[in-house]
């Protein structure tokens, strides 16, 4: 395998657990990721990527990208849950997932979010989201590695 493609796990919480649908998983071009590209050139710390995937992970586990197409997911059924402690059920898992979303972007603070959500989230490279956001050029890495010390904080990555 490419060392800059890694396979992604779309449903991770049931990847210990038994059952019987299948773990569907993509090719994601790490060179691709714009904090990939921040951490390879060392602006920003091995802490603050790790904070940021965790964000990613979160928001892709969370279901908040927009549809491009129809949602072929199955229905759910009325079968029971696992009888083992702690098993959640898929719509658990997405709840919390976007608790501690909202949760790490509230303690990013609410003018160092829309980067964040931009950069990590969106995927956008930062010079582009400093030119949406109507920033001048090069406050917006430094914005970034603030808003992800937060969120580092807030998952606790040591």
């Amino acid at each position: 395998m490419n060392p800059i493609y890694a396979e992604r796990t779309l449903n991770p919480a049931e990847k210990g657990a038994v059952s019987r649908r299948r773990v569907r998983t993509v090719k994601v071009n790490l060179a691709e990721s714009p904090l990939s590209w921040l951490h390879a050139r060392g602006r920003i710390s091995d802490r603050q990527r790790a904070a940021g995937e965790l964000l990613r992970r979160d928001y892709e586990a969370a279901g908040l990208g927009a549809r491009v197409t129809m949602g072929w997911d199955p229905l759910p059924t009325n079968a029971k849950r696992g009888n083992s402690p702690g098993t959640l059920h898929p719509a658990e898992h997405q709840l919390a997932a976007r608790q501690r979303f909202d949760g790490a972007l509230a303690n990013a603070g609410a003018g160092l979010a829309d980067i964040l959500w931009r950069v990590v989230c969106a995927g956008e490279s930062v010079p582009h989201a400093e030119k949406m956001l109507g920033w001048p050029g090069r406050a917006g890495r430094l914005v970034l590695t603030l808003a992800l010390d937060r969120v580092a904080h807030f998952y606790h990555v040591p």
